[in-house]
């Protein structure tokens, strides 16, 4: 689909069943008219986004997800607007919420954990490649395509960063890394802790913090029911100073994420791969 701008209006659009409902409005299955083409509408209430303050937040969200282009994040296709609400144009992921897939199964087994990693890290090299820090990498921010591949779907803490380093304290507590919590000034290095903390949930149900200390939160990894490689990468992911974390190149190399893996190279590298004008045979 053509990427859509502000000429779209709500009539342009067949209203289908809601897809979710969040703090500021609702996502619906929707048809474009004219292509038939099939997507996700996200209504939000200007009046709701003005009480809370976060029209700067919404704004930079449009903007930086519109300009992302890889296959595990989230097409922002355009917007439009009337007098009381925001229309968000975004592609239809089929398989729904990572989040509810998480709770119906209560943990993932590892090779489809360490596929789940891959994905997210390729994405994230690529948001990384373009400045861009997530900053809020969790469960409830990831939907499933129609082949079961995992997409990033929100950017609303994201942040856009040539200069590289940041000190706003934002995202969700449970994966927030020592730096923002403290006040520190922060950069990509945040979404490795998360990387971390989320792979952590993705193979035990839930997140590694409920220890008060660093140290006691390292023993509970090392007494987990998950396999060495997977307590390994998940140990290099959460330290606690982010010069010592595992370079996101290191995720995509570690062991434990190439076994179940070796046959799917990273989607970003295949769709480059589908892109590439054949040679004489």
């Amino acid at each position: 689909m053509n990427d859509l701008c502000c000429n779209c209006f709500l009539e342009n659009f067949d209203i289908g069943r809601p897809l979710g409902k969040g703090k500021f409005g609702n996502v619906y299955l929707a048809r474009e008219r004219q292509s038939k083409f099939i997507l996700a509408l996200k209504v939000l209430f200007k009046k709701q986004l003005e009480k809370a303050g976060v029209e700067h937040q919404l704004r930079r969200e449009v903007e930086i997800q519109s300009h992302l282009r890889h296959p595990n994040i989230l097409r922002l296709y355009g917007y439009f607007h009337d007098a009381s609400r925001v229309y968000l144009i975004l592609e239809f992921a089929p398989k729904g919420e990572l989040y509810s897939e998480l709770q119906r199964n209560g943990h993932f087994p590892e090779s489809q954990s360490a596929t789940y990693i891959m994905e997210l890290a390729d994405a994230l090299i690529y948001c990384h490649t373009k400045n861009v820090i997530h900053r809020d990498i969790k469960p409830e921010n990831l939907l499933l395509g129609a082949n079961g591949e995992l997409k990033i779907a929100d950017f609303g803490w994201s942040v856009h960063t040539p200069s590289s380093r940041r000190s706003t304290l934002c995202g969700t507590l449970d994966y927030l890394p020592p730096e923002m919590i403290e006040g520190k000034t922060h950069d990509e290095k945040v979404d490795l802790w998360s990387l971390g903390v989320l792979c952590f949930e993705f193979l035990v149900g839930k997140p590694p913090f409920e220890a008060k200390t660093h140290e006691e939160t390292y023993r509970r990894i090392s007494r987990s029911n998950i396999s060495a490689g997977a307590k390994d990468l998940v140990a290099r992911l959460l330290k606690h100073n982010p010069m010592h974390r595992l370079p996101i190149q290191g995720v995509i190399s570690h062991p434990w994420v190439v076994p179940p893996c070796i046959h799917f190279a990273p989607a970003s590298a295949l769709f480059q791969l589908q892109m590439m004008p054949l040679g004489n045979k």
